[in-house]
């Protein structure tokens, strides 16, 4: 469950949007594309097309199953929607590094993935 207690605020353009101790956002329904760059370039990404598909799965995922996912449903619903190539943990490693379940559901809006430590 997504933490509602905020712990620094995202500046964007006159806006503030709440994030929890993780960097999550604190209400989903404020995301949009320009967080989403925002929060990229705090963890030094520049968000690309490959990006974005990522993130558009991510986003139709949460919308059907209510939940953000961890890493190995991450990986198949990927392959799923954008193919074998991309549906890969590294692949996903190279756009998200660190834990890409973790950073790429941040970008997206969406909560902490479940079973993410």
């Amino acid at each position: 469950m997504a933490s509602t207690e905020i712990y620094r605020y995202l500046s964007l353009d006159k806006d503030q949007y709440g994030l929890d101790p993780e960097g999550y956002l604190v209400d989903m329904t404020q995301w949009s594309p320009q967080i989403a760059e925002a929060l990229a370039r705090e963890e030094g990404i520049e968000l690309t097309e490959e990006h974005w598909e990522v993130l558009r799965v991510l986003r139709d995922f949460y919308a059907r199953y209510e939940m953000a996912p961890a890493m190995r449903p991450l990986v198949k619903a990927v392959g799923k929607a954008l193919g074998p190539d991309k549906g890969r943990s590294i692949h996903l490693m190279r756009l998200f590094p660190g834990s890409p379940a973790k950073v790429a559901a941040r970008l997206a809006g969406l909560p902490k993935p479940t079973h993410c430590l």
